[in-house]
């Protein structure tokens, strides 16, 4: 099982490394965090088109939505 290491000590591990190495791993990080959120809302999609194909949803008015989503 792979362990999760402390996030201390990772940005200890940064902080050793050259900062052109830095630079680049800001770059991956970015990168990676970038397309789970694009995974993230391709499942949320799947998820409202599976909703909606089984007659969970509901025709609303844009107030109607608006109403529900600041309660």
């Amino acid at each position: 099982m792979n362990q999760a290491l402390p996030f201390g000590d990772i940005l200890e591990a940064v902080d050793r490394l050259p900062l052109e190495e830095q630079e680049e791993l800001i770059a991956i990080v970015n990168r990676r965090v970038a397309e789970a959120a694009r995974q993230r809302l391709i499942e949320e999609v799947r998820q409202a088109e599976r909703e909606y194909a089984d007659g969970l949803c509901k025709p609303a008015s844009v107030e109607e939505i608006m109403r529900e989503i600041t309660k």
